[in-house]
């Protein structure tokens, strides 16, 4: 029998996550059933947004259930199937979890082609985190040639997306990174007009020096002062659209609300927060235009792969909030 290497969550964390709130462990694998796949996962996807998943408390997902499989989205290989419509030897990316195996319904599984890009970057630039920029730059902001584009956490897994695309779509584009290497990553390589590092520089005078003509569009990534000091710099009609907010994920307090609420008043601002299921029914469409552009040369993808397997997850996924990665967080199992 073929043992599982799981992690399950024990506690509801407090503040960072720590391998106390995991349980970690072989488990043996269930009988395949039909309509049903074996997917061993070769990849894991970091993201942001697993630390609100841990909260007990409402959001667009149910909160992970103390005892259950930690959630994520993975990349892996077919080894057994009972569904018409996958192979074994087929690259598919899904829900899931974070266990070197995953049992799962075959209508929950998205094959991908392997050969056209490595398979890790199926859960970065060209999966997850590509829609999600393509969808909330395009279908929220609504961007128009010559116009302003400012993206905090700009060299992330998605920030890095939505500034290569806003270029693409003729925007003048602005990236908020930490430090001076991912500033500089954003520019010489991914193309941005101009980089701010929030710890070094003065934040408001850079947006006044960068964006001398105001902001038209602000993608929100991180919240807290950053969004507050950028909402001074809106111009009349501007949109917002809100991914993230991944400085207060770890908070262990309420943080402080949205000082600067009259910009959104004055400035007519549409803000509007997005979550990528929003956009179920049209994945096929930004898969297709990522891969082109990509194909094309017009969109650099960057993975961060961590090794470790399923037991290094709880560190690994800290260094998300810490800003230790250069591109899209992955652990490689």
């Amino acid at each position: 029998m073929t043992k599982n290497r799981v992690v399950r969550l024990k506690n509801r964390p407090v503040g960072l996550v720590t391998r106390d709130d995991f349980e970690i462990g072989d488990e043996e694998l269930p009988e395949l059933h039909d309509g049903q796949i074996l997917v061993k996962s070769q990849f894991i996807s970091l993201d942001p947004a697993m630390r609100g998943w841990l909260n007990d408390s409402k959001s667009y997902v149910e909160p992970v259930a103390i005892g259950d499989v930690m959630r994520s989205y993975s990349a892996g290989i077919v080894e057994a199937s009972r569904h018409p419509k996958f192979s074994v030897g087929d690259a598919v990316t899904g829900m899931f979890g974070v266990q070197q195996y995953a049992i799962v319904d075959g209508r929950e599984a998205l094959r991908v082609d392997a050969s056209q890009a490595p398979l890790e970057r199926w859960i970065g630039g060209l999966g997850m985190p590509g829609m999600t920029a393509y969808f909330g730059l395009l279908d929220i902001g609504t961007p128009i040639e010559g116009e302003t584009l400012v993206v905090s956490a700009a060299s992330g897994a998605v920030g890095s997306i939505v500034g290569q695309i806003g270029k693409n779509m003729g925007l003048r584009v602005v990236g908020i990174a930490g430090g001076p290497e991912k500033c500089s990553y954003i520019v010489d390589e991914l193309g941005f007009d101009a980089a701010i590092d929030y710890k070094a520089d003065n934040l408001n005078e850079a947006l006044k020096e960068h964006c001398p003509d105001g902001v038209d569009i602000y993608f929100e990534n991180v919240g807290g002062d950053i969004t507050d000091t950028v909402f001074n710099h809106m111009n009349l009609g501007g949109r917002v659209p809100v991914c993230g907010m991944i400085s207060v994920y770890n908070a262990t307090k309420a943080p402080p609300g949205l000082r600067n609420v009259r910009s959104i008043l004055v400035n007519r601002l549409r803000v509007q927060g997005f979550i990528i299921f929003d956009f179920a029914k049209r994945y096929g469409e930004a898969v297709k235009a990522l891969g082109q552009w990509h194909a094309d040369g017009k969109l650099t993808m960057r993975e961060d792969v961590r090794d470790g397997g399923v037991d290094a997850f709880p560190d690994v996924l800290n260094m998300l909030y810490s800003g230790e990665n250069n591109g899209k967080l992955i652990l490689r199992l």
